[in-house]
């Protein structure tokens, strides 16, 4: 059973989603508790698993992974298992970081993020084009990030 959250829980996940790199000392500072019962929060959010984990956020460009493409998917519903088979074949595919399950024109949103378009028209016509079960690929391709938000938007105070 998930325990209500309280004040001094979402400044902790406020501030932790803005730089999960705050040493515990100075988190305590933040939130106008000691460094030991501050751990006792964090650990006790981590267990809830509110959070999920810590890691580091990597700049694509600046390691050479130039395009960020949006890719709407429909499925060939007639297919046997076209569902699992989808999954587990795009599961196998590591330029595809996100996927979900959508409404609308189609059925699922890619995001695939690659070196350069060379790669990416690879991907399409030599991975994706090739899996049975879609029945029909729509790119959207990114040409500018305008905002990407670290912080969900919950009321913190």
């Amino acid at each position: 059973m998930q325990e209500k959250l309280d004040k001094t829980d979402l400044k902790i996940l406020k501030l932790l989603q803005e730089s999960s790199k705050i040493t515990n000392l100075d988190l305590s500072k933040k939130i106008g508790l000691s460094p030991a019962p501050t751990l006792e929060r964090v650990k006790k959010l981590e267990t809830q698993e509110v959070i999920e984990s810590y890691h580091a956020k990597v700049n694509a460009s600046k390691i050479g992974l130039d395009i960020r493409t949006f890719v709407l998917v429909s499925l060939a519903w007639a297919k046997e298992d076209a569902y699992d088979i989808f999954i587990e074949k795009i599961n196998d595919i590591p330029e595809v970081v996100e996927c979900y399950i959508v409404t609308g024109d189609a059925d699922f949103l890619l995001k695939i993020i690659c070196k350069d378009l060379p790669s990416y028209e690879k991907l399409l016509f030599k991975r994706l084009s090739k899996i049975e079960e879609i029945e029909r690929l729509k790119t959207l391709m990114t040409l500018n990030k305008v905002k990407k938000s670290k912080v969900l938007p919950f009321d913190y105070e």
